[in-house]
């Protein structure tokens, strides 16, 4: 098998590669799966694999080089799906012990574009259960460690699919974002996470956890190679009535996949306030400012900026999240899916106590339980509805601030990743790790999550660009010129 160098292969690289005959997808898909029963036993970032599949489709794009045939940018790419994302004939589990054994009947529109590409899907990645959480402890098979640090968490809940990336177990994943469940674990990991527009990628074929929230995107190794996932698997889907094409559609493609430097050079970037507060880790505040400094050399103007209604963003996100949590998992229930618990009883309400009792983990239980609570007469007036007004006012906070600067920027999360067990017990400072994250959601807005490149000790830390709606190649854009600028060796 011909060698190749993990830690410096790129989606953009490996296409160059596979076109030049350097290597064959075959044998990059093996050394994929040589690399994951070598390291992950130790990582734990995948809950299945799909060797056979994965070998067959690498070896259908080696056919198609040979014959002379065009391959698109991502063929033959080997991708890590987070196992919320239904892929046909392979495990969903969600991380729950209530779909242990359920096997997907249809693909998720995501999955059916890539299917187009050509991609070949290495296997699902471990999560939050049912993507409830911040660190990937709340899964129910196993804890996923940062490859940086084997005692820290990668982040959540995409945490298996980001330490697939960062352990050079794959070369690019798909996460869903509902509150920074792809932006905290990119950051965590050194990787680039973006959350898409609400509406720019379909969620059929996502389990749910919040539908107004719920968002999938990628993760990868350099902001291009994000830009190139992204453009795959966004756009329409009939069977997503949310999902949509930009309003102002004109060279939206080219703009994402060929920046315009020169024009990216001369943005205006607002800084929130309200997001370098006390208790922001004096090691993330730095890296952010080094990273601000840098964009400032090459002629990026910063201006400060406010979004005063963020106080109250995780109050508001969390009685939304648990409202539709509870609506959503409702369908569990052990009769029309999940697995049944057999048992004494025999009557429906004795089934769903039991199948749901044991089914569900503790953090499920709590959002179902507070989100039936804050849905029930009398008191969702006092609850939900002014959630849902109080969320208005936070994406007026954006759009006024949008009036004034083209781009945000923030730190991902408050400090960088924390130690496995550290937070576990308190519910409430596992909740604060999204403070920086959740409002985008709330707002429905683009945001990515970028390492910092000039650290080059201890653990990584990421930098969010946010952008207007619709603006991916905004956010996109600017930080594929930080990247070229701080890490040319990626392109």
């Amino acid at each position: 098998m011909a060698s190749f160098d993990h830690k410096n292969l790129t989606i953009k690289k490996f296409h160059d590669g596979l076109l030049k005959r350097d290597f064959s997808a075959l044998e990059i898909a093996k050394g994929f799966f040589k690399e994951i029963s070598e390291k992950d036993s130790e990582i734990g970032a995948y809950l299945s694999l799909d060797e056979e599949g994965a070998l067959r489709q690498a070896k259908a794009v080696d056919d198609l080089v040979a014959n002379g045939e065009p391959t698109g940018a991502l063929a033959g790419v080997p991708l890590a799906i987070k196992d919320n994302i239904l892929i046909k004939g392979q495990p969903a589990t969600a991380a729950s012990k209530i779909l242990e054994n359920y096997v997907a009947s249809y693909d998720a529109g995501v999955i059916q574009k890539l299917k187009t590409e050509q991609v070949v899907f290495i296997g699902k990645t471990n999560m939050d259960e049912f993507a409830m959480g911040s660190s990937t402890e709340n899964s129910a098979f196993k804890v996923t460690k940062n490859p940086h640090d084997l005692e820290r968490v990668p982040g959540g809940s995409s945490g298996g699919s980001a330490a697939a990336v960062a352990a050079d177990l794959a070369l690019g994943a798909l996460g869903s974002d509902t509150g920074g469940s792809i932006r905290e674990p990119a950051s965590f990991c050194g990787v680039v996470g973006l959350k898409p527009t609400y509406g720019a990628v379909s969620r059929s074929g996502l389990i749910a956890m919040a539908s107004s929230l719920d968002q999938i995107g990628p993760l990868t190794k350099t902001v291009g190679d994000a830009a190139l996932l992204f453009n795959a698997i966004r756009g329409r889907d009939p069977l997503d009535a949310t999902s949509s094409e930009p309003l102002a559609s004109e060279n939206y493609e080219n703009r994402l996949l060929n920046p315009d430097f020169e024009k990216i050079k001369g943005m205006t970037v607002g800084i929130p306030e309200e997001y370098f507060i006390d208790g922001l880790d004096k090691e993330v505040e730095n890296s952010v400012r080094l990273a601000m400094k840098t964009m400032e050399s090459f002629g990026v103007k910063f201006k400060k900026t406010s979004l005063p209604h963020t106080k109250y963003a995780l109050s508001c996100y969390y009685i939304i999240n648990y409202a539709e949590v509870s609506s959503n998992l409702a369908r569990f229930d052990g009769i029309r899916y999940g697995s049944r618990v057999k048992g004494q009883g025999s009557s429906l309400k004795d089934i769903y106590f039991k199948t749901r009792g044991e089914g569900f983990g503790s953090e499920s239980k709590r959002r179902i339980i507070l989100g039936t609570f804050v849905l029930s007469s009398g008191y969702y007036d006092a609850y939900y509805k002014k959630a849902q007004q109080v969320r208005r006012l936070i994406k007026n906070d954006f759009d006024n601030a949008f009036e004034e600067v083209d781009v945000i920027m923030t730190p991902v999360a408050p400090g960088p990743a924390f130690k496995i067990g550290e937070k576990t017990a308190d519910p409430l400072t596992m909740y604060l790790e999204d403070i920086f994250t959740i409002p985008v959601n709330l707002a429905g807005l683009p945001a990515v999550s970028i390492p910092v490149r000039e650290k080059k000790e201890g653990l990584p830390v990421g930098f969010q660009l946010i952008g207007k709606p619709w603006h991916e190649p905004d956010i996109l854009g600017l930080g594929q010129y930080y990247e070229k600028t701080t890490a040319p060796e990626l392109y």
